[in-house]
């Protein structure tokens, strides 16, 4: 078997790699990614026979015609800040909807199956918790609403075997991490003294999340098991408040500063994010961001010495 994984040096991709690596029916692993969050550290690491780097911009439907045959593309490559989204909007369904839709020629042309990453921010503000039918999405953001455009692009493929996945917040330290989602930036800035900003009504809204590890398990359930039913599964290992978040970093023995702020994604209701469709195919998905935001503050406060 051979993969391509687009933005494969992110902080999603940077993780799953040294895993993907130990899956003995995938022979070949071909990465690309733009370097555009300059993360060249992961490029340098690269150490495996396995895998191939290829250098390239995937809005530039040129591209496609130099990708490699492959069996299965993982799409991770977006640019993910949400909230960055609101100003740079026409750059982000530039960049975001065009690598999907080259993505989505590369495999019709070549019958390659596609592992497709969404977002449960395409739930938008919701009174209960929601499931993978729910039918009343109000994304939120321009990041948000081009999932959901992704996702029901998808829908309306006859020829593109694919799995779409609902990933929760991603919490865990990975090589190319960055520091703009919740758990994250929290951690970041408790170690470095800096007051973390908080919507003012934010503290005790539900937000669901994804442990790396539980994000791993999922993919290579995929993989091992060739799963691809061409449904919308969310993939979540916990939901928690904003408090919750911060009390965990402060159980840590950090201490933290806040600062309340006039939040631009107003997501008036907490919502929780079942996880049961998943759960269904005997995945267990149980990893800890207590876990997840002990290693992460290790891992800032060696590097900040």
């Amino acid at each position: 078997m051979k993969i391509l994984i687009t933005g494969g040096l992110g902080h999603i991709g940077s993780y799953l790699i040294s895993r993907l690596v130990k899956i003995k029916k995938i022979k070949k692993i071909y990465l690309i990614d733009n370097i555009g969050n300059q993360r060249f550290n992961v490029l340098f690491n690269l150490k495996n026979e396995k895998i191939k780097f290829i250098y390239g911009d995937l809005t530039n439907k040129a591209i496609i015609k130099k990708l490699p045959k492959t069996n299965v593309v993982l799409h991770l490559a977006s640019l993910t800040n949400a909230e960055k989204s609101l100003t740079e909007k026409q750059h982000v369904i530039s960049n975001n909807l065009g690598c999907f839709k080259n993505i989505v020629i590369y495999c019709k042309r070549n019958k390659v199956k596609l592992i497709h990453i969404s977002s449960t921010s395409v739930y938008g503000s919701q009174k209960n918790t929601v499931d993978e039918t729910e039918k009343k999405l109000v994304p939120q953001s321009p990041y948000a609403e081009i999932k959901l455009k992704e996702e029901n692009m998808l829908k309306k493929q006859k020829k593109i075997s694919y799995i779409s996945l609902r990933f929760g917040t991603i919490s865990g330290y990975s090589e190319g991490m960055r520091f703009h989602t919740a758990v994250n930036k929290f951690c970041f800035n408790a170690i470095m003294n800096i007051k973390i900003p908080i919507w003012g009504q934010a503290l005790n809204l539900y937000r669901p999340y994804l442990s790396l590890k539980d994000a791993n398990k999922v993919i290579n359930y995929i993989i091992q098991k060739n799963y691809f039913p061409c449904e919308i599964f969310n993939i979540i290992s916990e939901n928690k408040t904003v408090l919750q978040i911060l009390n965990l970093i402060k159980k840590e023995k950090i201490k933290i500063k806040i600062r309340f702020v006039k939040g631009k994604i107003l997501q008036q209701n907490s919502f929780m994010t079942s996880g049961e469709k998943i759960k269904r195919l005997g995945l267990k998905l149980d990893s800890k961001i207590a876990s997840d935001i002990r290693e992460t503050l290790k891992k800032i406060k060696i590097s900040s010495l």
